[in-house]
């Protein structure tokens, strides 16, 4: 047998005593498959200069600021995936992979012009992506009695320019306030400034107008490169539907197909993601409709929001990868985004048959609930006409077949890898061998585990299409197959009852 402890080789003899620390892991045999978030995005214009391009996990959104500037895409990733009020995604670790600026891009410039003197006093609030101000600082403007177009863009320029994690900086014209976005690039385009008089416009009128749009979108490819051998499981995509991007992610990530998987399905690599993917649109399924056969892309959508597309993927995000840290034989349908400027319609969505509609092609559907968006559907694309139902298109059910993965791959470490193969029926006494029996019992295993999870469904039916044995070409080759039969999220509740009346009878 083998010994029990190795802390004095057993070749020696003489007076000793040993004593050695081995790291030990006392989880679960087949613990969930830990979360990994990816963050991709422009830095500031401002840390283009110093700006390092390797892959680097930060812990905070301060620490985002700080590498990547205040109001870049990174931070106001950062800041609702980590809010100052609470950790969201907790221990979960978050990877920034960020890119410089795209050769000629531009920032997006915006003016508000007031005009008017002021007749009384009172607050007026510029709306700055669908907020009045962030991590505790206002964009409240104190209007006194008399105040001028002069004294009004001075009190704008301090207002904003004073909020650090502001997306845009404020130039003072005296006649007007000139708004900048922080970095270049397309994603600046969705930048949206208003002004709310509250309950009353004091005298004064606002006109906001767009001088400069925002262009330009970097290449993702030396990032995704930069992944390696790490299993990101959620990649923040900032870029929206941009054809170039959207191409970029699904070719790196390929497809699971059961002949010819692709990218990262591959079965020598099999880390692949989920690419959570913002959009402000009424309704984007007319797009989405189009990617059918592909399983990267994950919309999550903010219907009519002033807010940023990536604001919303960072919210879905941080809801999604907690709960499939935690518990992912669940889904996250129910849950509200925690951090989203929100409209008080979001037009189309609203109505069941419209959300019916969008899901089956390929989007996801939120609702607007108590003055929040509210997840309805999360899927991906994935809709092949013929496959009923789609086997790829909600996110939970990928993530539940990455973690059937995950847990198969530890024991497969621990059992199966560099270990000797010996036949069934052979006695041996020596370390590190597996029998083709003994791995299937610990399959069997695996697939009761897998059940009290609630990943999966009835054992006995992985447990009969197993198959173990030996290649009859190599014989350094364990070859093993499986079936198993996801769990399904109760998302429709079909109930039918009837009713009658009570009559009475004739007295006879």
């Amino acid at each position: 047998i083998s010994m029990i402890s190795d802390a004095v080789g057993s070749e020696l003899i003489s007076k000793i005593v040993g004593y050695k620390i081995t790291k030990g892991d006392f989880a679960p045999e087949t613990p969930n498959l830990p979360m990994r978030i990816a963050i991709l995005g422009e830095a500031n214009t401002a840390n283009q200069a110093t700006l390092s391009t390797a892959a680097k996990e930060v812990k905070s959104a301060q620490e985002a600021g700080q590498l990547y500037g205040y109001g870049s895409p990174i931070y106001a990733i950062m800041r609702i995936l980590r809010s100052n009020y609470g950790a969201n995604v907790g221990g979960i670790p978050t990877i920034v992979y960020p890119q410089a600026a795209a050769g000629g891009a531009t920032a997006k410039v915006m003016n508000i012009t007031p005009s008017g003197v002021a007749t009384a006093s009172g607050v007026h609030t510029v709306i700055v992506a669908g907020r009045t101000g962030l991590e505790g600082g206002s964009y409240d403007i104190s209007i006194e009695i008399g105040d001028t177009t002069d004294d009004i863009t001075a009190k704008i320029y301090a207002a904003v320019n004073n909020v650090l994690g502001a997306p845009v900086t404020v130039a003072d014209t005296s006649y007007e306030a000139v708004f900048t976005t922080k970095w270049k690039g397309k994603t600046a385009q969705d930048l949206t400034l208003s002004v709310d008089t509250g309950k009353s416009a004091l005298g004064i009128t606002y006109v906001v107008s767009t001088t400069t749009a925002g262009t330009g979108t970097p290449s993702i490819s030396a990032a995704l490169n930069l992944f390696g051998n790490e299993w990101n499981t959620i990649v923040i995509n900032p870029y929206g539907l941009e054809s170039a991007i959207v191409s970029s992610l699904q070719q790196f990530n390929g497809i699971p197909d059961p002949t010819n998987p692709t990218g990262r399905f591959r079965g020598i690599v099999m880390k692949p993601f989920i690419a959570l993917t913002g959009s402000v649109a009424e309704d984007i399924s007319s797009t989405t409709d189009a990617m059918g056969s592909e399983v990267t892309i994950a919309i999550c959508p903010a219907p009519l929001s002033a807010g940023f597309p990536f604001e919303a993927a960072a919210n879905v995000a941080a809801l999604v990868a907690r709960i499939a840290q935690d518990s992912p034989h669940l889904d996250v349908s129910g849950q509200s985004y925690p951090d989203m400027p929100t409209p008080t319609s979001i037009g189309a969505m609203a109505d069941y048959a419209n959300r019916d509609a969008i899901v089956k092609k390929g989007c996801s559907t939120v609702d607007l609930v108590a003055g929040k968006y509210k997840i309805q559907d999360l899927v991906t694309t994935y809709h092949p006409a013929g496959e009923t139902p789609p086997q790829f298109r909600y996110v939970r059910n990928l993530l539940l077949d990455f973690n059937v993965r995950y847990g198969y791959y530890l024991l497969e470490q621990t059992n199966v890898v560099d270990h000797v193969i010996a036949n069934d029926a052979d006695i041996v006494s020596a370390s590190k061998v597996i029998k083709p029996k003994q791995w299937k019992q610990i399959l069997f295993n695996y697939f009761e585990s897998l059940v009290n999870r609630g990943l999966v469904v009835e054992a006995s039916f992985s447990q009969t299409s197993l198959q173990v044995g030996l290649s009859t070409t190599n014989p350094d080759r364990l070859e093993t197959s499986f079936r198993y039969k996801r769990s399904g999220i109760a998302r429709i509740a079909s109930t039918t009852a009837e009713a009658g009346f009570n009559f009475g009878t004739l007295n006879q």
